[in-house]
């Protein structure tokens, strides 16, 4: 196939999907999301799965992919649930973290605009600092960031999904089409002793 086949698109896809893995697990990290950080370890492993049964010709690890994109896009959504407080969740629960931090989204004293404040408190005599951070300023609400993140992985894994069946149907068909002509092949192969058979049968003439 060509470079401008669904091919080339696929792996530029795939590449685009590992950056876009990668700067979100940046961020996760930096504000100590593990189940976010775990999920993007195991998309970011499918990914570089599905780019290389693409450049190698391995259908199976695309159909891995394909899996995969739709246990992604679920996650993404149950993200996006979570950050919108839809059904019941909360936006300030530790749900995210596994309960065994207070940390939130890096975003939520970071996005553009936000100026962050340490607000002592008032009994606080102690050496320990600051109690109570205050966020002012914020153009845009850290969990409107986490919504535009997660909705874009979910276009993503979209449009990988499609272009991962057909992919896998491309490589099918090739290697049906592989099989059938190397059956002719074989078939004559296989027929080929035929022709000494018939010289075995002759009369031999001896000669007195």
């Amino acid at each position: 196939m060509g470079c401008c086949t669904g091919r080339c698109t696929f792996i530029f896809l795939c590449t685009l999907q590992l950056l876009a893995a990668l700067e979100r697990q940046i961020f996760d990290f930096l504000g100590y999301q593990w189940a976010p950080i775990l999920a993007n370890f195991l998309h970011i492993i499918i990914v570089i799965l599905g780019l290389f049964g693409t450049i190698q010709y391995r259908p199976r690890y695309i159909v891995v992919y394909a899996i995969w994109t739709a246990l992604w896009v679920t996650w993404n959504v149950f993200v996006i649930c979570f950050y919108l407080e839809v059904g019941g969740l909360s936006k300030d629960s530790d749900l995210l973290t596994f309960n065994i931090s207070v940390h939130h989204s890096w975003w939520s004293e970071h996005g553009p605009g936000c100026v962050r404040r340490e607000v002592p408190t008032v009994s606080g005599k102690s050496l320990d600092g600051h109690s109570y951070i205050s966020v002012m300023g914020c153009i845009i609400d850290y969990q409107y960031i986490e919504v535009m993140h997660s909705s874009f992985q979910i276009l993503l894994a979209l449009v990988g999904f499609v272009y991962a069946c057909y992919i896998v149907s491309v490589f099918t068909e090739e290697e049906d089409s592989f099989d059938f002509i190397g059956g002719f092949d074989s078939f004559s192969v296989y027929h080929a002793p035929q022709k000494p058979s018939h010289v075995l049968l002759k009369p031999i003439y001896l000669s007195t």
